[in-house]
């Protein structure tokens, strides 16, 4: 089964566009380094630690979605509800250098849309979400959920959009635009429900058992059955 997945690889852009978006990539990670460090705290950093470990763990396992395709967890959404956007984007971003050096997942001509994708837009997209549902989040278990899945969704969807702009700017392959956006996006739309559900899933999760830890949930009176 082949995956058709966010991880661009070399190839696909041509050097200025690998080059302009490298740029962005470290731009922009830059800027979150410095914002991350009002997120971070004794307690939120080890979990920073352990969902950057499980993000790249879960990247590694893919789920179907279609006959011949698969789709892995991108993550951006489920970071950022857990330990904040800018440490989130830190967390994804770490975990796609590790798989570019390590593991040849997307090539290192191309790690810098990868983490524009990825790591930043998709990032900004769940948490922007997810902030804009926070009251829903807030009320309920099923509520805290529904907005995970939400964000999650969107995130993925969105950092599909990243790459569709970028083939624009930069595209090598021959595959016309129209036809390669309506494959990736209609794609990522089914890999996105995966991808929620994972995220529910696992916010779900950390709620059950700390919910104080959950950054979308901070400062906010959680009602009880958002913990049960």
């Amino acid at each position: 089964m082949s995956t058709l997945a966010m991880h661009a690889s070399d190839g696909l852009l041509d050097a200025p566009t690998s080059l302009l978006f490298g740029a962005v990539a470290v731009s922009g990670l830059a800027v979150a380094t410095v914002r991350a460090r009002r997120e971070l705290d004794d307690r939120t950093a080890p979990l920073a630690g352990l969902v950057a470990a499980f993000v790249f763990a879960v990247q590694m396992l893919n789920f179907p979605v279609l006959p011949g395709v698969s789709g892995h967890l991108l993550g951006g959404a489920l970071a950022a509800i857990l330990v904040g956007p800018w440490t989130g984007a830190l967390c994804v971003s770490v975990v796609l250098v590790v798989q570019a050096l390590l593991f040849a997942d997307g090539g290192l001509t191309a790690l810098g849309a990868n983490i524009t994708n990825m790591a930043l837009l998709g990032t900004a997209a769940g948490y922007l979400v997810a902030v804009a549902l926070r009251r829903f989040a807030t009320r309920s278990r099923a509520g805290l959920l529904a907005v995970a899945f939400t964000a999650a969704l969107v995130n993925t969807v969105v950092a599909a959009g990243g790459f569709v702009v970028e083939y624009a700017i930069g595209g090598q392959g021959a595959v016309s635009l129209g036809g390669f956006a309506a494959a990736l996006l209609g794609v990522h739309v089914l890999i996105g429900v995966g991808e929620g559900v994972i995220t529910a899933l696992t916010v779900g999760a950390v709620a059950s058992a700390r919910p104080d830890l959950v950054h979308l949930l901070r400062g906010a009176p959680v009602a009880r059955e958002v913990a049960r």
